[in-house]
C-alpha cells in the first residue's frame, strides 16, 4: 500500500469463485429473495437459541459457498469472519465446525468488506492460495443485544433501520473459475465521528465515514472517478443515511449518479415496513455474496466499488452519553481482463 495515497493495490488478482447466502424469512419476501441460496422458515431459534440459529446460519453459508466453489474446507488456507454477537460466537463457532486457521474480524457492519480485504491482502501477496470470508446477524440477538428485548415492543423511529437475518460467505482464490470477478484493491477505513448518538440513527453516524472512504479513494487512486464503476454500493446506510451521503459528495463537487446504491435499501422493499431500510453485518454479506455475484455474473456490472459501512457503537457506550464513531472499507471488484498493477 503506498502511504501518500492510502489505496491498496493487490499485486495480482484474487478471485471470488463462490458465494451464498442463508437469510430469514423477512429477506426472502423481499426484493432480492430468489437469489438466496435458503431462507428460514421462522424466525424463532433452532435447537433452544436464537444465537444457535446464527452459529448454524454462519456454518451453512459458508459449506454452501465451498461447496459452489467445489473446494472443501480442508484446501482453505484461512477463514476470516465476524459477526454482531458477544466475542463473535457465530464465526467462532464456524470455525471450530471448519478446523481452519481462523482470524476472527469485528467491524460492526463493515465486517464483511474487512474481512475481503484482510483475505484478499493475504492472497494477494501470495502468502495463502485460497480463504473463505464471512459475516452475519441476526434480527432478534441484534436487537436484544443492541437495544431493547423484542417482547418490549418499542417504537422504533423512522430513521431506524432493520437489522436483517442473513449470513453471507465468500470464497477467494489466486487462481480463476468460469466467469469470476475479482478483487483487485481497496481502502481500509478510518475512524470517522462527527458527533451523532442516536442508536436508532446508525445510518446518519455511518454516512461521514461512506464518504471520507470514497473522497480518499477518488483523490488518491489516480486511474478512476466515479462515473467509471457500474455500481458504488454501501453496506447499509439505509434510506436515511444514503440521502446524507449523497449530500456531502455533492458539497465537496464528487458527482454522484444512479450507481450510488445501498444494501440497506435493496434487500427489503417498501412495504415491508423496515423505515429507513436494512442494516446489520449480515446485510452486505447477504447481498455481496448472492444478487450482486449473480448480477455481475450476467455482465450487468464489470467495476464496483463496494463499502462496507460499520457504527461501532456497544449499549455501554450508548448509556454512558458517547457519539457512535463508524468505519467504512472499500473493496473494488472488477471483471474481464485483469490489468497489470
Amino acid at each position: 500500500m503506498n502511504q501518500k495515497t492510502e489505496v491498496l493495490s493487490l499485486s495480482r488478482p484474487v478471485y471470488i469463485v463462490g458465494g451464498a447466502a442463508i437469510v430469514g424469512p423477512k429477506e426472502k419476501k423481499g426484493p432480492l429473495g430468489d437469489d438466496f441460496d435458503k431462507a428460514l422458515e421462522h424466525l424463532g431459534p433452532a435447537k433452544d437459541s436464537w444465537e444457535n440459529s446464527e452459529i448454524e446460519m454462519t456454518v451453512e453459508a459458508v459449506t454452501t459457498a465451498l461447496n459452489k466453489a467445489k473446494i472443501s474446507a480442508e484446501d482453505l488456507d484461512l477463514f476470516c469472519g465476524g459477526d454482531l454477537l458477544n466475542q463473535i460466537c457465530a464465526a467462532n463457532f464456524t470455525a471450530r465446525k471448519l478446523k481452519t486457521p481462523f482470524l476472527g474480524l469485528y467491524n460492526a457492519c463493515a465486517t464483511m468488506a474487512e474481512g475481503l480485504l484482510v483475505c484478499a491482502a493475504m492472497i494477494g501477496s501470495g502468502l495463502f492460495q485460497r480463504g473463505a470470508v464471512s459475516a452475519s446477524s441476526h434480527n432478534a440477538t441484534s436487537e436484544r443485544q443492541y437495544r431493547f428485548p423484542t417482547e418490549l415492543g418499542v417504537q422504533r423511529p423512522m430513521t431506524a433501520q432493520w437489522t436483517v437475518t442473513g449470513a453471507g460467505a465468500m470464497v477467494l482464490d489466486v487462481e480463476s473459475k468460469e466467469n469470476c470477478p475479482y478483487i483487485s484493491g481497496g481502502v481500509i477505513g478510518r475512524v470517522v465521528d462527527l458527533g451523532v448518538k442516536d442508536p436508532n440513527a446508525m445510518g446518519a453516524a455511518m454516512a461521514p465515514a461512506a464518504f471520507d472512504t470514497i473522497q480518499r479513494y477518488f483523490t488518491y487512486n489516480g486511474a478512476y472517478q466515479p462515473d467509471d464503476f457500474d455500481l458504488i454500493l454501501t453496506g447499509d446506510l439505509g434510506s436515511h443515511g444514503h440521502s446524507i451521503l449523497l449530500e456531502l459528495c455533492k458539497r465537496e463537487g464528487i458527482a454522484t449518479g444512479p450507481q450510488f446504491q445501498d444494501s440497506g435499501m435493496w434487500i427489503y422493499s417498501n412495504k415491508q415496513d423496515v423505515h429507513a431500510g436494512g442494516s446489520g453485518a449480515g446485510c452486505s454479506a447477504s447481498v455481496w455474496s448472492t444478487h450482486l455475484l449473480h448480477e455481475i455474473r450476467k455482465g450487468k456490472y464489470k467495476r464496483i466499488l463496494l463499502v462496507g459501512t460499520g457504527a461501532l457503537l456497544s449499549p455501554i457506550t450508548i448509556q454512558q452519553g458517547n457519539s457512535i464513531p463508524s468505519i467504512a472499507h472499500a473493496v473494488v471488484v472488477e471483471t474481464g481482463e485483469v490489468k497489470p498493477c
